[in-house]
């Protein structure tokens, strides 16, 4: 770990980290921080990390904002989730995640501003894993589906474990938060995931997962001809409406907005009571670390300028 008052020289970056005496403590870094006491100090959450955000209730009742990329606090508990946003109000600062859905796409905030301004959101639709999404794109003749998994990864589109991304669970995640956001109140079991990778593939390890998902790549190969000849593709797509989540892999037609979704692209349709006949549409990147970075980035500029 490395701490500097008056900033951290980044041309030296590298090596003032490698040459630090503090060795990583998750909690030893909270903490220092929070006795640091810098003025409009921000705490940046880019990981994938499962006990770090047990932290955030400390940092924020400490009058310390944050940026979280980090999608596992504002997905988990609602009652931990409403703690967190109520106590960034109650401090006056701010917890923003932004990049939690579609990286650095304006969705969050986008429902933010329809729900300030009095408007209803009524029905969700979405296709939200850049992975699942690339992977989908990216199936051929001659790229089967266990190829495209791990092209994914190299791309750096998937989670550090594609099996995240596979399960739904990551898409669970963001539809959980977007539905928050929304105003509705909803747990994790509340979601209905229609998975379409056999449950054995989920358990052991890492390396008997690549090894068992070849079996699955003549079963997707028929898949994809049928596709094909019926002028159809793969989306994963996430819906909410009238207080039923769901999840599942869907075949849509050349008359739906998800056909024509390329490469890792997010698209997110909000049916509104203003935007009812014609629902507002998001489309865009929705994976990889720059546009992602570039999300972060924004919110930790949003607050700053505050």
């Amino acid at each position: 770990m490395l701490f500097e008052r008056d900033g951290i020289d980044l041309e030296n970056y590298a090596s003032l980290l490698k040459n630090s005496e503090r060795v990583s403590n998750q909690k030893e870094f909270v903490n220092t921080m929070i006795e640091m006491n810098m003025f409009n100090t921000v705490f940046v959450d880019c990981t994938a990390n499962e006990t770090l955000p047990a932290f955030y209730y400390q940092i924020l009742d400490s009058n310390i904002s944050i940026v979280a990329a980090n999608k596992i606090a504002a997905s988990s508990a609602y009652q931990n989730y409403k703690l967190l946003k109520d106590t960034a109000v109650k401090r006056g600062i701010k917890f923003y995640f932004e990049t939690n859905v579609g990286a650095g796409l304006p969705i969050l905030s986008t429902i933010k501003d329809l729900t300030n301004s009095g408007d209803q959101i009524l029905k969700i639709q979405a296709v939200l894993s850049g992975t699942l999404n690339y992977i989908f794109n990216t199936i051929s003749k001659d790229i089967p589906l266990s190829k495209a998994i791990a092209m994914s990864k190299e791309a750096g589109f998937a989670e550090p474990d594609p099996r995240i991304d596979l399960s739904g669970k990551d898409v669970v995640r963001k539809l959980l938060i977007l539905v928050r956001e929304a105003g509705y109140e909803i747990e994790e079991d509340e979601v209905v995931v229609e998975k379409f990778i056999s449950p054995e593939l989920f358990t052991g390890s890492i390396d008997q997962f690549w090894n068992g998902v070849k079996d699955l790549d003549e079963k997707f190969e028929a898949l994809r001809v049928k596709m094909e000849t019926e002028n159809k593709k793969l989306r994963f797509i996430a819906t909410f409406e009238n207080g039923s989540s769901n999840v599942s892999l869907q075949a849509v037609g050349s008359d739906s907005p998800f056909f024509d979704l390329e490469g890792s692209n997010n698209i997110i349709l909000f049916t509104t009571e203003r935007y009812n006949e014609y629902p507002m549409q998001i489309k865009g990147y929705g994976a990889g670390a720059g546009v992602t970075a570039a999300g972060v980035f924004s919110d930790i500029i949003r607050i700053a300028n505050i």
